[in-house]
């Protein structure tokens, strides 16, 4: 599904260019004409971010941003600002008022569309760890949420990667102030002490001589350690095609050059205090996964946790028009795998299956061992034609590759039948969503299983 954007602008010329722009990137747009216009349709179908003129009659795009801030219905959704302010002044305010982003109107159309796409997906990953925290609430697993909205930041540790050595005597100097900073002005050194480090926000600059600071963010990325650590970089003014591949690798924020101590200052707060609250999900997710809502076999998602997040994820694909797909899979002829070579095996088979599942679904897919040999993919936001891909390169990489096991055979060939099935919005019970997956599961078997079925 395209994510959907608000534009919130009084002027009609600039709505209307700007409209146009994102529907040709496939962004689903709606617009509203002032603040409280806006406000309104946000209440009434909260969007996945919102593009917020300054200067507008009524109120003006801080106090939108604050209010929306104050309500725990829109407090998530990611705000960039657009003005023709453009002063230091004018960023540090749209900053504190809560923007995820403050950019002039006259912008680089690239820039922009590569930042919405930047917040875009963390709010998408943001929103499916609320509604599993939500999920593990309902069955009583985990304590009410607890938003860090006014989360004290101070003395949190601050990484700073730069070869000039100005720069790294300024910015530390300032960030000092507030934040435990380390600074390195080597990147393979920086390397290892961010590997150890455990730092709440990573700061490199893309301006280093010697280095190539995309690469090492890139790097960062894929390290376990700092995977998810947020990411400022610092770049030059006329650098808009860096800026862009720095958001699509992962970065999460920027500065230009000159620094503004006080826009630097705010930014940071606001990457920080957001890591925390990732952290907080993120734990309480990990959490959740530990209190009887997993398989001890499989490490899986079991069938009692399985059933409150299907019900939760179609009820919102009823308001949002989302849909929601649903693959149950059996594996074949497993009684003979336990009858030839033992229970010990049949649970290496199972394991090892699941582990296959967990390489070929998305982190926001929720796989599930559904009871003996069947599991489930819950896959969110999923269209048939996607699902069915899904499915058939699951089925593919389980026949191709056989399951290594401990008995004296080896290896052992192991095939899985799957049904299909997507939930779009209509009248349909989450046992009735299940049966129809599972009548697609048994046409496949019927069929001569090792296929994949979609009703």
């Amino acid at each position: 599904m395209p994510a959907r954007v608000l534009i919130v602008d009084d002027d009609p010329t600039a709505l209307a260019a700007l409209e146009m722009r994102l529907s040709e990137e496939y962004f689903e747009v709606s617009t509203a004409g002032d603040g409280e216009q806006g406000l309104e349709q946000m209440k009434a179908d909260p969007p996945d971010i919102v593009l917020l003129d300054v200067v507008m009659p009524g109120i003006n795009g801080y106090e939108v941003c604050e209010r929306m801030r104050s309500d725990p219905e829109l407090l998530h959704v990611p705000i960039v600002m657009l003005s023709v302010k453009s002063e230091p002044e004018d960023v540090v305010q749209g900053l504190k008022a809560g923007a995820d982003d403050y950019l002039e109107k006259l912008f680089d159309d690239l820039v922009v569309l590569a930042r919405i796409r930047s917040l875009v997906r963390s709010k998408l990953m943001m929103d499916e760890f609320r509604r599993r925290e939500q999920t593990s609430n309902q069955l009583g697993v985990l304590d009410s949420e607890e938003d860090l909205i006014d989360s004290d930041v101070l003395g949190r540790r601050i990484l700073v990667i730069d070869d000039d050595a100005e720069t790294v005597g300024r910015i530390p100097m300032a960030l000092a102030s507030s934040y435990q900073v380390t600074s390195e002005r080597d990147p393979d050194r920086a390397m290892a002490v961010a590997r150890d480090g455990e730092f709440d926000l990573i700061v490199v600059s893309l301006t280093m001589d010697g280095s190539d600071g995309l690469r090492l963010c890139s790097h960062l990325r894929t390290m376990e350690e700092t995977r998810q650590t947020a990411i400022l970089v610092i770049t030059e003014p006329d650098s808009s095609e860096m800026l862009v591949r720095a958001l699509e690798i992962g970065v999460s924020d920027y500065l230009k050059v000159p620094v503004n101590t006080d826009e630097m200052m705010a930014r940071v707060r606001t990457q920080i205090k957001r890591k925390m609250y990732q952290d907080r999900l993120r734990a309480n997710y990990e959490t959740s996964l530990a209190l009887a809502v997993t398989d001890s076999l499989t490490s899986l998602h079991n069938r009692r946790y399985m059933v409150s997040h299907l019900e939760t994820l179609m009820e919102r694909g009823r308001e949002s028009g989302r849909p929601v797909a649903l693959l149950i899979m059996d594996i074949d002829h497993f009684k003979n795998v336990n009858d030839n070579y033992g229970h010990a095996v049949g649970d290496e088979v199972l394991q090892e299956f699941a582990e296959r599942i967990k390489r070929n679904v998305r982190g926001i897919d929720l796989a599930v061992r559904y009871g003996g040999e069947e599991f489930v993919v819950v896959l969110p936001g999923t269209d048939p034609e996607v699902a069915k891909m899904v499915a058939e390169r699951l089925r593919q990489n389980v026949a191709e590759e056989p399951f290594e096991v401990s008995a004296d055979v080896g290896t052992i060939t192991v095939t899985v039948s799957i049904g299909v099935t997507v939930y779009d919005g209509t009248e349909v019970s989450t046992d009735g969503l299940l049966r129809r997956a599972d009548e697609a599961l048994y046409t496949a078997k019927n069929q001569g299983r090792n296929q994949v079925v979609t009703v």
